[in-house]
């Protein structure tokens, strides 16, 4: 079996504490060694996933800005350090957002790895749905590959129609390796300014959901493969404060590693 490792986490793009944030974020991918990394988030111009990338060395960058009023503001980015074959961009329109994928090459076979930043509503709204449609339907289109990954930000927990419908098709990494999904990607204590509405819907949401007025918690992050790859392991990873300081973390996201193996 031929092993690699991917990460997909979302960066934040807010300039609260990025000078600090990067630090850690940089360390621990340092650590980890991911050959692929996917990037939700990413802030521009001043283009973080350029900054890590320099950082770590070795990785080429793979851009993808969002569309509309968003597109000089916030990205999409793909970091890899194995051979990338072909890159391809995705609109899904609503609310600017946009997926992409990359061709990589392991041990001589062909890996598609998308990553995707899709529609966010407190509810299981149908546009999350029909972006996952488009989404699916863009990959079915590429060029064909045995082994495909679709990681980044859902957000959708594993109740959504959405992620219900990429589950008939993948298998999601850490429920493959745990049994179960991780107890939440998303929010960590990142101490960070939220605007009035955010933060308001925010606990709206998880009235509507949960019956309780506290900040909204879940897991909208995955790592989701075909079948033809195996998994050996996948953790939470990004999710540790600050050595001095308990209310700085990487990101208000956590980020998931998964090593897998061509089968």
């Amino acid at each position: 079996m031929s092993g690699f490792r991917v990460v997909t986490f979302n960066l934040l793009n807010r300039p609260s504490k990025w000078e600090l944030r990067r630090a850690l974020i940089a360390q621990e991918l340092e650590a980890l060694q991911p050959d692929v990394i996917a990037l939700q988030e990413v802030a521009l111009p001043l283009n973080s996933a350029q900054w890590l990338a320099d950082r770590l060395g070795g990785y080429t960058v793979h851009l993808c800005p969002m569309t509309g009023k968003y597109a000089n503001r916030q990205a999409i980015a793909i970091l890899s350090r194995l051979p990338v074959r072909s890159a391809w961009s995705l609109s899904l329109c609503s609310q600017d957002r946009v997926a992409q994928a990359v061709q990589v090459c392991v041990n001589r076979h062909d890996v598609l790895i998308v990553n995707a930043h899709l529609y966010w509503h407190i509810i299981d709204h149908d546009e999350h749905l029909r972006q996952m449609r488009r989404l699916l339907e863009w990959t079915d289109a590429l060029p064909p590959s045995a082994s495909m990954i679709i990681c980044g930000d859902f957000n959708g927990t594993p109740d959504y129609r959405a992620i219900r419908l990429l589950r008939r098709r993948f298998v999601s990494a850490h429920m493959a390796r745990h049994g179960r999904e991780p107890q939440y990607t998303c929010p960590t204590p990142l101490r960070y300014h939220l605007t009035p509405l955010r933060h308001a819907l925010l606990r709206l949401g998880n009235l509507a959901r949960n019956r309780s007025l506290d900040i909204w918690r879940g897991v909208i992050d995955y790592i989701f493969v075909s079948r033809r790859l195996s998994v050996v392991d996948c953790d939470v990873v990004l999710n540790q404060p600050a050595p001095d300081d308990d209310t700085l973390y990487p990101s208000d996201h956590v980020g998931l590693a998964a090593h897998l193996a061509l089968m």
